[in-house]
């Protein structure tokens, strides 16, 4: 299929047209302004894709600019769905990107795609509303709403925990500031999440959410000890209060189920790299570009 790609150079997009092109399909890599909705539309109407999938977002959830979540992540992907209604072909399958932070914090665990939405921030807002603005387009697009769950891999900016981590063990350095350690997270390869994106723009059910996850979730600190004993190497840790973030969702562990029965109804297993060989891949990165 020819695959129209937002977010080509981000963290997720890369390594996902890799993966992509060696499936056999055509990645063409968007590079239209989501917030200016007469240049989506042309590049939409030149490419005419098959397939659709987004990743363009604001992601890090402490970025700066508030409205800029809303802008680019709601507004964005409404001018992408307005864009692609007016195709004289639709695509055969719209893949967008959420987030599993619009679950918030809940005592349920792990979480369903039945969970009741309770977003903590305006990350998770943006990505919340996006999908209830996106719903407003089934019927006239094959929609499949993906929810990952914490993931990392070489090439994550370090302002997110794991690459941090990985630069300052790399670089055997004596301390690191974190915020909250004791928080859970699932912590998943990025190439489990291009894996599971590619099953579902083939095989995902129009019109349905997907955790991506594997119900395995690690508390910071359990993974600055595997760190520890991949490198040898110890570090001072300090708590900074400004990396705590008053409204931290605490536990963050999906139930897979629902992405697992996809991938065996149509016989692709879905592999998940251990924390460890996703960690010691990092290092690796790190190690390299010092």
């Amino acid at each position: 299929m020819k695959i129209l790609l937002t977010g080509a150079d981000g963290f997720t997009g890369r390594p996902f047209a890799k993966q992509a092109t060696a499936a056999g399909h055509v990645v063409v890599a968007s590079r239209a302004d989501l917030t200016d909705e007469a240049a989506v539309l042309d590049e939409v109407m030149t490419v005419e894709p098959e397939a659709v999938v987004h990743l363009a977002a604001i992601s890090f959830v402490g970025h700066a600019d508030e409205l800029a979540f809303y802008s680019v992540n709601v507004l964005g992907t409404t001018n992408l769905l307005d864009a692609l209604v007016q195709l004289p072909r639709p695509p055969r399958r719209v893949l967008l990107a959420s987030s599993a932070n619009i679950y918030g914090n809940s005592d349920q665990s792990p979480l369903q795609e039945t969970q009741p939405p309770a977003p903590v921030n305006h990350y998770a807002m943006s990505k919340l509303a996006m999908e209830h603005m996106a719903r407003t387009y089934i019927g006239r697009l094959n929609l499949i709403i993906t929810r990952p769950f914490n993931y990392t891999g070489p090439g994550q900016d370090p302002n997110f925990v794991i690459p941090k981590l990985a630069k300052h063990f790399a670089a055997r350095a004596p301390s690191v500031s974190l915020g909250n350690l004791d928080v859970e997270r699932e912590f998943n390869d990025i190439r489990l999440v291009c894996a599971a994106y590619l099953l579902l723009l083939a095989h995902g059910e129009p019109g349905e959410a997907y955790n991506v996850c594997t119900g395995r979730p690690y508390t910071l600190r359990h993974v600055i000890e595997t760190f520890e004993q991949l490198t040898g190497h110890r570090m001072k840790v300090e708590v900074d209060p400004r990396f705590v973030r008053p409204n931290e969702v605490h536990r963050l562990c999906g139930d897979p189920g629902k992405l697992n029965r996809v991938a065996s109804a149509n016989g692709i297993p879905l592999e998940a790299p251990s924390l460890q060989e996703t960690l010691q891949s990092m290092l690796a990165t790190s190690e390299v570009q010092r």
